[in-house]
């Protein structure tokens, strides 16, 4: 038997209660507590400023897209295009645009962006790549082929790689064996952008903003009828650019609402790109909702769902009974739906995806 090299800890002196007791006293500096419309605006136009200078918006550099198509398949029921545009100079986002098969010449669709989240491959899964086994697996876990049901349903559809993912990836987790092929290297970009004043998030926002930018430029594409539609860290990547970019006619987060505290304070093993500097002082994720209204959202959460919290549901209901008094206060309740099913961590549609074609007119 090895010589044992080290000794026996008693107790363990942890800061966990110490930043639980700040957040208490710190957190949701801006929450909201609008009584009428004038207010929410009000609320609405600072905070949206204050969390937009956290993210690192006003760090990122414009450019023009310089789109390149490089590839064209025809799939059943749709065409998928390979595209490639760039988001800051030299940064390139690869993207699919899924088309349904039966739209007439000059028709002009609806459009859904559909950012994936996390254990995806990036674009591969919300494009429905089966082809690839890997991906076909995790499609199956997390019911993750959501580009292909909203093409499906009468939408046009981008499916772009985020930053850290696909084939964005950065050096840590490059290769084409399984383990990495399905990761992401938040983590190094995270490590990378902080000290430069930079966050993953706020990069995915903007790439996720550029990308309307170049919709924009679709002749097929009506921008007027926009919506964002993600789960997990698609449902994360859905919630801040319907927050801080009101083109966004309709969003849906899934798997991705619930209080900071538990999911991602206690819960602190979570990926780097959930964590935001200064963030849970100004607001908690049911402020974010309420930055939204009253344009329509809906939220999808599944019961069985781990990172809803140690108390579940309650962790969740109380985010969505904030974001619900802006809906209220908008005279817009109806065009906030909570979608609570049976369920673990992944994407449901049954409602959500009827509920965009009603309000985007699909």
């Amino acid at each position: 038997m090895a010589e044992k090299t080290t000794i026996h800890i008693d107790q363990y002196f942890t800061c966990m209660a110490h930043l639980e007791e700040r957040f208490d006293r710190l957190a949701r500096q801006m929450a909201f507590r609008a009584k009428t419309p004038e207010e929410a605006v009000a609320w609405q136009r600072e905070l949206r400023a204050r969390v937009a200078r956290l993210l690192g918006l006003d760090t990122m550099l414009p450019c023009p897209p310089n789109a390149q198509t490089t590839e064209r398949v025809t799939c059943e029921g749709y065409v998928r295009e390979r595209v490639e545009i760039q988001v800051e100079p030299g940064v390139i986002m690869p993207t699919y645009v899924l088309s349904p098969s039966d739209m007439r010449p000059g028709e002009k669709r609806p459009v859904v962006l559909a950012p994936h989240g996390h254990g995806s491959a990036g674009k591969f899964v919300t494009a429905g790549r089966r082809d690839i086994p890997a991906v076909a697996a995790t499609i199956e876990q997390h019911n993750y082929d959501y580009g292909v049901q909203l093409v499906r349903a009468g939408f046009v559809v981008f499916c772009p790689d985020a930053r850290g993912f696909g084939e964005r990836r950065e050096s840590t987790v490059q290769g084409d064996d399984e383990a990495p092929f399905m990761a992401s290297s938040c983590q190094q970009i995270s490590h990378m952008a902080l000290p430069l004043g930079q966050t993953v998030t706020g990069m995915w926002t903007w790439d996720l903003m550029r990308l309307i930018d170049y919709a924009a430029e679709r002749p097929e594409c009506d921008i007027s009828r926009l919506g964002c539609a993600g789960l997990s860290g698609g449902g994360l990547q859905t919630l801040y650019l319907a927050a801080l970019d009101e083109r966004v006619g309709g969003a849906v987060t899934s798997g991705y609402f619930y209080g900071v505290k538990e999911s991602l304070l206690v819960l602190s093993g979570n990926c780097a790109c959930n964590y935001v500097p200064g963030l849970w002082q100004l607001a908690d994720m049911g402020d974010l909702g309420a930055l939204i209204a009253p344009r329509p959202l809906c939220i999808e959460t599944g019961t069985e769902d781990d990172l809803n919290g140690e108390r579940g549901l309650a962790n969740v209901a109380e985010q969505v009974d904030i974001t619900r008094a802006a809906y209220t206060v908008f005279g817009a309740a109806d065009r906030l739906l909570h979608h609570v099913f049976e369920g673990g961590h992944r994407w449901n549609g049954e409602q959500s995806i009827p509920w965009l074609k009603k309000w985007l007119r699909a």
